[in-house]
Protein backbone atom coordinates (compact mmCIF):
# COMPACT_ATOMS: atom_id res chain seq x y z
CA UNK A 1 0.00 0.00 0.00
CA UNK A 2 1.40 3.40 -0.98
CA UNK A 3 2.01 6.06 1.68
CA UNK A 4 2.76 9.76 1.46
CA UNK A 5 6.40 9.03 2.41
CA UNK A 6 6.97 6.72 -0.59
CA UNK A 7 9.48 8.08 -3.08
CA UNK A 8 8.39 8.81 -6.65
CA UNK A 9 10.32 7.12 -9.47
CA UNK A 10 13.98 8.13 -9.42
CA UNK A 11 13.96 8.95 -13.14
CA UNK A 12 11.05 11.31 -12.61
CA UNK A 13 12.94 13.08 -9.82
CA UNK A 14 16.05 13.33 -12.02
CA UNK A 15 13.99 14.86 -14.81
CA UNK A 16 12.42 17.35 -12.38
CA UNK A 17 15.76 18.30 -10.78
CA UNK A 18 17.39 18.91 -14.15
CA UNK A 19 14.42 20.94 -15.42
CA UNK A 20 14.32 23.06 -12.26
CA UNK A 21 18.07 23.68 -12.39
CA UNK A 22 18.21 24.46 -16.12
CA UNK A 23 14.84 26.20 -16.39
CA UNK A 24 13.91 24.22 -19.48
CA UNK A 25 12.52 20.76 -20.20
CA UNK A 26 14.37 20.73 -23.54
CA UNK A 27 17.73 21.43 -21.91
CA UNK A 28 16.99 18.83 -19.23
CA UNK A 29 16.28 16.30 -21.98
CA UNK A 30 19.63 17.08 -23.62
CA UNK A 31 21.50 16.68 -20.33
CA UNK A 32 19.77 13.38 -19.51
CA UNK A 33 20.01 12.08 -23.11
CA UNK A 34 16.27 11.44 -23.37
CA UNK A 35 13.50 12.98 -25.44
CA UNK A 36 11.60 16.11 -24.55
CA UNK A 37 8.46 14.00 -24.37
CA UNK A 38 10.03 11.68 -21.79
CA UNK A 39 10.88 14.61 -19.54
CA UNK A 40 7.36 16.03 -19.92
CA UNK A 41 5.83 12.66 -18.96
CA UNK A 42 8.03 12.47 -15.87
CA UNK A 43 6.97 15.95 -14.79
CA UNK A 44 3.29 15.10 -15.29
CA UNK A 45 3.77 11.96 -13.18
CA UNK A 46 5.07 14.02 -10.28
CA UNK A 47 2.38 16.70 -10.59
CA UNK A 48 -0.41 14.12 -10.75
CA UNK A 49 0.98 12.30 -7.71
CA UNK A 50 1.15 15.56 -5.75
CA UNK A 51 -2.11 16.95 -7.08
CA UNK A 52 -0.57 20.35 -7.78
CA UNK A 53 1.63 21.96 -10.44
CA UNK A 54 5.39 22.21 -10.03
CA UNK A 55 5.99 24.63 -12.92
CA UNK A 56 4.23 27.58 -14.49
CA UNK A 57 4.87 28.97 -17.98
CA UNK A 58 6.95 32.17 -18.01
CA UNK A 59 7.53 33.45 -21.52
CA UNK A 60 9.45 30.74 -23.31
CA UNK A 61 10.70 29.22 -20.11
CA UNK A 62 9.37 27.60 -16.96
CA UNK A 63 9.05 29.12 -13.50
CA UNK A 64 8.79 27.03 -10.35
CA UNK A 65 5.66 27.21 -8.23
CA UNK A 66 6.09 27.33 -4.42
CA UNK A 67 5.65 23.54 -4.34
CA UNK A 68 8.24 23.24 -7.09
CA UNK A 69 10.74 25.37 -5.19
CA UNK A 70 10.34 23.21 -2.11
CA UNK A 71 10.84 19.98 -4.06
CA UNK A 72 13.76 21.50 -6.00
CA UNK A 73 15.67 22.28 -2.80
CA UNK A 74 15.20 18.79 -1.44
CA UNK A 75 16.00 17.07 -4.74
CA UNK A 76 19.10 19.20 -5.35
CA UNK A 77 20.60 18.43 -1.95
CA UNK A 78 19.73 14.74 -2.20
CA UNK A 79 21.31 14.32 -5.64
CA UNK A 80 24.43 16.22 -4.59
CA UNK A 81 24.84 13.94 -1.57
CA UNK A 82 24.36 10.90 -3.78
CA UNK A 83 26.95 12.19 -6.26
CA UNK A 84 29.45 12.88 -3.47
CA UNK A 85 28.92 9.47 -1.85
CA UNK A 86 29.22 7.72 -5.23
CA UNK A 87 32.44 9.60 -6.04
CA UNK A 88 33.99 8.69 -2.68
CA UNK A 89 33.13 5.02 -3.02
CA UNK A 90 34.12 4.83 -6.68
CA UNK A 91 37.54 6.34 -5.93
CA UNK A 92 37.99 4.28 -2.79
CA UNK A 93 38.06 7.44 -0.67
CA UNK A 94 35.42 6.63 1.90
CA UNK A 95 38.20 6.77 4.49
CA UNK A 96 40.02 9.73 2.90
CA UNK A 97 41.55 12.55 4.97
CA UNK A 98 39.45 15.57 5.85
CA UNK A 99 40.83 18.34 3.60
CA UNK A 100 40.87 21.75 5.28
CA UNK A 101 41.67 24.70 3.05
CA UNK A 102 42.85 28.02 4.42
CA UNK A 103 44.90 31.03 3.34
CA UNK A 104 48.63 30.50 3.70
CA UNK A 105 49.02 33.17 6.38
CA UNK A 106 46.43 31.52 8.62
CA UNK A 107 48.01 28.15 7.96
CA UNK A 108 51.56 29.24 8.78
CA UNK A 109 50.92 31.63 11.64
CA UNK A 110 47.99 30.06 13.46
CA UNK A 111 47.08 26.55 12.32
CA UNK A 112 50.48 24.84 12.09
CA UNK A 113 51.63 25.94 15.59
CA UNK A 114 48.47 24.32 17.00
CA UNK A 115 48.52 21.09 15.00
CA UNK A 116 50.02 18.97 17.77
CA UNK A 117 47.33 20.10 20.19
CA UNK A 118 44.64 19.46 17.58
CA UNK A 119 45.92 15.90 17.05
CA UNK A 120 45.83 15.28 20.78
CA UNK A 121 42.30 16.65 21.19
CA UNK A 122 40.84 15.08 18.02
CA UNK A 123 42.89 11.89 17.50
CA UNK A 124 40.43 10.33 15.02
CA UNK A 125 40.45 13.34 12.68
CA UNK A 126 42.68 12.60 9.67
CA UNK A 127 43.38 16.19 8.69
CA UNK A 128 45.05 17.32 5.48
CA UNK A 129 45.85 21.04 5.27
CA UNK A 130 45.70 22.81 1.92
CA UNK A 131 47.00 26.38 1.49
CA UNK A 132 44.94 28.50 -0.90
CA UNK A 133 45.48 32.16 -1.65
CA UNK A 134 42.79 32.61 -4.31
CA UNK A 135 39.22 33.24 -3.09
CA UNK A 136 37.27 30.06 -2.39
CA UNK A 137 34.54 29.38 -4.94
CA UNK A 138 30.93 28.77 -3.80
CA UNK A 139 31.34 25.01 -4.31
CA UNK A 140 34.52 24.93 -2.13
CA UNK A 141 36.13 22.84 -4.83
CA UNK A 142 38.87 20.50 -3.65
CA UNK A 143 38.29 20.86 0.10
CA UNK A 144 35.90 19.47 2.69
CA UNK A 145 35.87 22.77 4.57
CA UNK A 146 37.63 26.13 4.61
CA UNK A 147 38.97 28.12 7.56
CA UNK A 148 39.11 31.81 6.77
CA UNK A 149 38.52 35.37 7.87
CA UNK A 150 35.57 36.77 5.97
CA UNK A 151 32.77 39.30 6.14
CA UNK A 152 29.12 38.35 5.56
CA UNK A 153 27.15 37.83 3.47
CA UNK A 154 28.64 34.46 2.56
CA UNK A 155 27.74 32.36 -0.49
CA UNK A 156 24.33 30.75 -0.17
CA UNK A 157 25.85 27.35 -0.94
CA UNK A 158 28.01 27.47 2.21
CA UNK A 159 27.17 26.06 5.62
CA UNK A 160 29.01 28.49 7.91
CA UNK A 161 30.18 27.95 11.48
CA UNK A 162 31.00 31.32 13.04
CA UNK A 163 34.01 30.82 15.30
CA UNK A 164 35.15 34.21 16.61
CA UNK A 165 34.98 37.90 15.72
CA UNK A 166 37.97 39.38 13.97
CA UNK A 167 40.04 41.86 16.02
CA UNK A 168 42.73 43.83 14.19
CA UNK A 169 45.41 46.19 15.39
CA UNK A 170 48.79 47.73 14.54
CA UNK A 171 51.92 45.81 15.59
CA UNK A 172 55.63 46.59 15.45
CA UNK A 173 58.93 45.17 16.59
CA UNK A 174 60.67 46.52 19.71
CA UNK A 175 63.62 47.09 17.33
CA UNK A 176 61.64 49.54 15.21
CA UNK A 177 63.13 53.05 15.57
CA UNK A 178 61.20 55.03 18.16
CA UNK A 179 59.00 52.08 19.14
CA UNK A 180 59.03 53.03 22.82
CA UNK A 181 57.64 56.50 22.04
CA UNK A 182 54.77 55.31 19.82
CA UNK A 183 51.75 55.13 22.12
CA UNK A 184 48.92 57.30 20.76
CA UNK A 185 46.92 56.43 17.60
CA UNK A 186 47.61 59.90 16.16
CA UNK A 187 51.33 59.09 16.03
CA UNK A 188 50.65 56.49 13.35
CA UNK A 189 49.80 59.27 10.90
CA UNK A 190 53.48 60.08 10.69
CA UNK A 191 54.65 56.51 10.08
CA UNK A 192 55.09 54.67 6.78
CA UNK A 193 52.63 51.81 7.31
CA UNK A 194 53.26 48.29 6.02
CA UNK A 195 50.26 46.95 4.15
CA UNK A 196 49.09 43.93 2.17
CA UNK A 197 47.17 43.51 -1.06
CA UNK A 198 45.12 40.70 0.48
CA UNK A 199 43.57 43.04 3.09
CA UNK A 200 43.59 46.58 1.64
CA UNK A 201 40.69 47.61 3.87
CA UNK A 202 42.45 46.70 7.15
CA UNK A 203 44.25 49.99 7.84
CA UNK A 204 41.28 52.24 6.89
CA UNK A 205 38.99 50.03 8.99
CA UNK A 206 41.17 50.23 12.08
CA UNK A 207 41.78 53.96 11.63
CA UNK A 208 38.06 54.70 11.49
CA UNK A 209 37.44 52.58 14.60
CA UNK A 210 40.28 54.39 16.39
CA UNK A 211 38.86 57.81 15.53
CA UNK A 212 41.44 58.67 12.88
CA UNK A 213 40.83 59.97 9.38
CA UNK A 214 41.71 57.06 7.03
CA UNK A 215 42.64 59.49 4.25
CA UNK A 216 45.53 60.81 6.36
CA UNK A 217 47.28 57.44 6.61
CA UNK A 218 50.64 57.23 4.88
CA UNK A 219 51.54 53.87 3.34
CA UNK A 220 55.01 52.41 2.96
CA UNK A 221 56.09 48.99 1.71
CA UNK A 222 53.35 46.69 0.44
CA UNK A 223 53.27 42.89 0.36
CA UNK A 224 51.22 40.31 -1.49
CA UNK A 225 50.40 38.25 1.58
CA UNK A 226 49.83 38.84 5.27
CA UNK A 227 52.53 36.34 6.22
CA UNK A 228 55.26 38.44 4.56
CA UNK A 229 53.80 41.62 6.02
CA UNK A 230 54.18 40.26 9.55
CA UNK A 231 57.67 38.93 8.92
CA UNK A 232 58.62 42.44 7.78
CA UNK A 233 57.18 43.86 11.01
CA UNK A 234 59.15 41.32 13.09
CA UNK A 235 62.29 42.41 11.20
CA UNK A 236 61.65 46.00 12.36
CA UNK A 237 60.83 47.37 8.91
CA UNK A 238 57.64 49.20 9.90
CA UNK A 239 54.23 49.10 11.53
CA UNK A 240 51.90 46.36 10.29
CA UNK A 241 48.20 45.67 10.79
CA UNK A 242 47.07 42.17 11.73
CA UNK A 243 44.34 40.03 13.30
CA UNK A 244 45.03 39.53 17.00
CA UNK A 245 45.07 35.73 16.83
CA UNK A 246 47.77 35.69 14.14
CA UNK A 247 50.20 37.68 16.29
CA UNK A 248 49.29 36.29 19.72
CA UNK A 249 52.40 34.10 19.90
CA UNK A 250 54.64 37.00 18.77
CA UNK A 251 53.12 39.30 21.41
CA UNK A 252 53.59 36.67 24.11
CA UNK A 253 57.26 36.17 23.18
CA UNK A 254 57.95 39.90 22.86
CA UNK A 255 58.84 39.70 19.17
CA UNK A 256 56.03 42.18 18.46
CA UNK A 257 54.29 44.93 20.41
CA UNK A 258 50.70 46.17 20.10
CA UNK A 259 50.67 49.52 21.96
CA UNK A 260 47.47 50.71 20.25
CA UNK A 261 45.39 47.61 21.00
CA UNK A 262 42.94 45.76 18.78
CA UNK A 263 39.49 46.67 17.46
CA UNK A 264 36.60 44.34 16.61
CA UNK A 265 35.61 44.47 12.93
CA UNK A 266 32.58 43.17 11.07
CA UNK A 267 34.56 40.15 9.84
CA UNK A 268 34.50 36.70 11.41
CA UNK A 269 36.70 33.66 11.68
CA UNK A 270 34.55 31.00 10.04
CA UNK A 271 34.64 27.34 9.10
CA UNK A 272 32.74 27.01 5.83
CA UNK A 273 31.63 23.79 4.16
CA UNK A 274 29.30 22.97 1.28
CA UNK A 275 25.70 23.38 2.45
CA UNK A 276 24.79 19.94 1.16
CA UNK A 277 27.53 18.30 3.25
CA UNK A 278 26.96 16.98 6.73
CA UNK A 279 30.02 15.80 8.63
CA UNK A 280 30.51 14.90 12.26
CA UNK A 281 34.22 15.60 11.68
CA UNK A 282 33.45 19.16 10.56
CA UNK A 283 31.23 19.74 13.60
CA UNK A 284 33.95 18.50 15.94
CA UNK A 285 36.58 20.60 14.18
CA UNK A 286 34.37 23.71 14.38
CA UNK A 287 33.96 23.22 18.14
CA UNK A 288 37.72 22.78 18.56
CA UNK A 289 38.52 25.87 16.50
CA UNK A 290 35.99 27.97 18.39
CA UNK A 291 37.62 27.03 21.70
CA UNK A 292 41.15 27.55 20.40
CA UNK A 293 40.36 30.96 18.96
CA UNK A 294 38.79 32.07 22.21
Amino acid sequence: MSTVRDLPPLNALRAFEATARLGSASRAAEELHVTHGAVSRHLRTLEEALGQPLFARQGRGLALTPAGEQLRDGARDAFEQLRDAWARVARGQADAPFVLGCPGSLLARWMIPRLERLKQDLPTLKLHLSAQEAPFDPALTGVDAALLLSEPPWPGDWRVHELAPECIGPVLSPRYPGAAQLQQPEQLLGEALLHTASRPQAWPQWAALAGLEPGQLRYGQGFDHLYYLLEAAVAGLGVAIAPAQLVADDLASGRLLAPWGFRVTSAQWILAMPRRASSAQAEALADWLRTALA
